[in-house]
């Protein structure tokens, strides 16, 4: 069965990096999209990056520029690295399969039809 486990959170001091991992089984990585999303306290999930069963990537509009989304085929695996850490990027991160293999609709919860139980990130001094 589908199997999603993100690893990688932590604390980490402003200005840091972090790199998240995302262990996937019961499909293959070449056929359906995954997403990174994100949900802080008190505050909605967001979709922070998306990457297409083509390799194609997609990134919400808050983090473009400082988060990478990348995955590895051979070992099905999706990673978020994350630099130039912010307090505001505290929040429980969670990878999640996509019902296809498109670059449409990233943002929509909708789209996905499993989720990781997610990794805490918390950025302080």
């Amino acid at each position: 069965q589908v199997q999603l486990v993100e690893s990688g959170g932590g604390l980490v001091q402003p200005g840091g990096s972090l790199r998240l991992s995302c262990a996937a089984s019961g499909f293959a990585l070449s056929t359906y999209s995954m997403g990174w999303f994100r949900q802080a306290p008190g505050k909605e999930r967001e979709l922070v990056a998306g990457i297409s069963s083509g390799g194609g990537t997609y990134y919400g509009d808050s983090e473009m520029g400082r988060f990478t989304i990348s995955r590895d085929i051979v070992k099905n695996m999706v990673y978020l690295q994350m630099n130039n850490l912010q307090a505001d990027n505290t929040a429980v991160y969670q990878c999640a399969k996509k019902i296809d293999g498109t670059r449409f609709n990233f943002e929509w919860l909708s789209a996905y039809d499993h989720w990781g139980q997610g990794t805490q990130v918390t950025v302080s001094s």
